[in-house]
């Protein structure tokens, strides 16, 4: 599966229009593809007119290749021809410093990195994973043939890997949709004054981070790979998305990404 791949991924020493195509690879980006972090980057990336190879996997199996590839913990990761980035707010600076426009920009995604994008990941996981025509339908886009292939077989592993290692219960759960809830009322207490950014007067870190990280529990349309729809997702959790959707963060994130998304 290739991302934004244009000129620089064809071959080397062909010539476009009497010009020498440069022979550098483009960046490898290795991702989780429904991941919200991954999207994040994506996201920078694609904004920033970067081409890059998108190395898409199903979790668990992602462990290999980010540590193969950077020694990294998780998706994504993206390998340049000069470094290895294994974090989305490296990768976001690495495609435009323009977004670092202050300090509160930084602070702002520091933040939804670490608040909002676990807890909503927790909330949706725990209502989705027992739904397999879901994850076997949005779960697998752009991954290896085999991985596809092994999924349903392996799909209750998985589902118990990521239950381990996200810590998910019905308590915590509850904790994450309370949190994400918080989250989303101090970003519409932000724009309740009539601010169209989060710092600043133009898109920044911190709004790219709110909307991509915001995905998990919005489903947005404009997502970098297909999710699914309100009305698919199983109650109560449909209700919730919709909800989320009609509050003022929500959608706020929703118009960066009609906006701001390319």
């Amino acid at each position: 599966m290739f991302g934004s791949c244009r000129t620089a991924c064809r071959r080397p020493g062909l010539i476009d229009n009497g010009t020498i195509v440069p022979t550098t690879a483009p960046p490898r980006l290795i991702t989780i593809p429904i991941s919200h972090y991954c999207e994040k980057a994506r996201w920078a990336l694609e904004r920033a007119g970067i081409p890059y190879r998108e190395e898409p996997h199903l979790q668990a199996i992602h462990w290999a290749h980010v540590w193969r590839a950077g020694r990294g913990r998780t998706a994504p990761v993206l390998v340049t021809p000069d470094r290895v980035l294994t974090e989305s707010a490296d990768i976001v600076r690495w495609t435009d410093p323009s977004l670092y426009p202050d300090a509160e920009a930084a602070a702002l995604e520091t933040w939804f990195d670490a608040e909002l994008g676990p807890h909503g990941r927790r909330w949706m996981y725990h209502r989705i994973l027992s739904r397999t025509d879901l994850v076997l339908a949005y779960g697998a886009p752009g991954v290896p043939r085999w991985e596809r292939a092994a999924l349903p077989v392996f799909l209750p592993l998985v589902s118990r890997v990521i239950a381990r290692y996200l810590t998910i219960d019905d308590a915590t759960a509850a904790e994450s949709r309370a949190r994400v809830r918080r989250v989303f009322d101090a970003v519409g207490e932000r724009l309740a004054d009539g601010r169209r950014h989060l710092a600043g007067d133009a898109f920044s870190a911190a709004d790219l981070a709110f909307a991509a990280l915001a995905a998990a529990v919005l489903f947005p349309p404009r997502y970098g790979v297909r999710l699914p729809s309100p009305e698919e997702l199983p109650e109560p959790f449909a209700a919730e998305v919709r909800a989320l959707r009609d509050h003022p963060a929500g959608r706020f994130a929703l118009r960066l990404y009609d906006q701001e998304r390319p």
